[in-house]
């Protein structure tokens, strides 16, 4: 009989975390395993992913009560849910993605002792998104649940490293690092095309140097970082520069005033300076379009906006967050910026001066990137993970 496992992820919200689990869900053998997915409710302000589902063929269940905020009444309703799925379903490993779901889901699969719990770390929250006390908090909790888990696995190993050295949150022994996998194909083989539907909706030329940055617009993101840097880029060359934000979030409005009060253009045609697209799912497209590349976030898990780019053969700027160096080619096609304005934009007009240079590369890097955050890699690692462990 097949291993029955039971996958939980944080929410159904576009991001890393939903790509592997749907991924892992449709192409882990079938005829060693059967998988129900389960996970919570995104925000507003966030881009759903079931369309990736769909796409796939992929069936998932929502716990309607399990969201992003910390509700006392909903995650004990959430929690009580997920005690009803493996009461009913009677897993053989319970595999959650990120916190939420790592919580109430190993604490459930613990009351029901089932034989295998994993847990994925897509990113962490202990620097640079709470005050110490709740961070301590988070980091007690997770050092308890850690005790009851067969095997945690970080996406990086700079991540790995964090958490079991720094961080304490369990022996490096009870560690494993698998990156995360996406089916790349549509970045690897997107051409630039001026006359796209969203080259003319945005009036994207190609006479500018045009530059993306993709993520929710949240604190932990730092987009006033980018912003700023791409006004001092501004006075640094006479090129015509142009910004692209792609995302939404609770800091929308916020970044379009501090972009106005930097004396910056919003707006969606190529006069403008800066524009802010919101969410755009097929993300291929835009960055079909970009010379550049940016991220400026103070903590990331492994930044999927990346590992796309890369396959698009785009050049980039990004701040040295979480297990960014994992994954990029350093100074090949990447430039890492420390956390200032000035160096980020210096950083930015260094490949723009050279730009058939990082172009190059960023070609060359391609094959790389495709090899390495490939989704078969990424299935074949976590079926001699289970099997592994279920021998055991």
């Amino acid at each position: 009989m097949p291993v029955k496992i039971l996958r939980i992820i944080n929410r159904f919200n576009l991001g890393g975390p939903t790509f592997n689990a749907a991924y892992l869900t449709k192409y882990l053998p079938s005829d060693k395993y059967e998988t129900l997915l389960v996970g919570g409710t995104k925000t507003e302000s966030e881009a759903g992913s079931e369309f990736i589902l769909n796409e796939l063929g992929v069936e998932y269940r929502i716990i309607k009560s399990m969201s992003r905020e910390v509700s006392l009444k909903n995650d004990y309703k959430a929690y009580k849910e997920i005690c009803s799925i493996i009461e009913e379903y009677k897993p053989d490993i319970v595999h959650t993605h990120a916190s939420k779901a790592g919580l109430l889901g190993r604490l459930a699969a613990k009351k029901y002792k089932v034989p295998v719990v994993v847990h994925t770390f897509h990113g962490h929250v202990f620097h640079s998104y709470f005050g110490k006390l709740k961070t301590n908090f988070y980091i007690n909790i997770e050092r308890f649940l850690a005790k009851h888990t067969s095997k945690i696995i970080a996406i990086s190993e700079i991540q790995k490293k964090e958490l079991s050295q720094e961080f304490r949150i369990a022996p490096e022994s009870k560690f494993t690092v698998i990156p995360l996998g996406f089916d790349l194909s549509r970045f690897l083989n997107a051409e630039r095309n001026y006359n796209s539907p969203l080259a003319q909706k945005y009036d994207i030329q190609p006479d500018t140097v045009n530059i993306s940055i993709v993520g929710r617009l949240v604190p932990i993101k730092n987009h006033k970082l980018f912003i700023e840097a791409v006004a001092l880029l501004k006075n640094k060359t006479t090129k015509k520069i142009r910004a692209f934000i792609v995302g939404d979030g609770e800091l929308r409005e916020e970044l379009e005033n501090f972009t106005q009060s930097l004396n910056l253009k919003t707006g969606n045609d190529n006069s403008c300076d800066i524009t802010f697209t919101s969410w755009i799912t097929q993300t291929q497209e835009i960055y079909s379009l970009t010379d550049i590349v940016a991220l400026s976030s103070l903590n990331e898990g492994t930044p999927v906006s990346l590992i796309e780019a890369q396959a698009s053969a785009c050049p980039i700027v990004t701040t040295n967050a979480g297990g960014v160096k994992d994954i990029v080619f350093e100074n090949e096609s990447t430039l890492i910026a420390e956390h200032n304005a000035e160096d980020f934009s210096a950083k930015l007009l260094k490949i723009i001066e050279n730009q058939k240079f990082y172009s190059d590369n960023a070609e060359k890097v391609k094959s790389k990137i495709s090899q390495k955050f490939g989704y078969q890699r990424l299935v074949n690692d976590i079926d001699g993970l289970y099997t592994s462990l279920s021998k055991k």
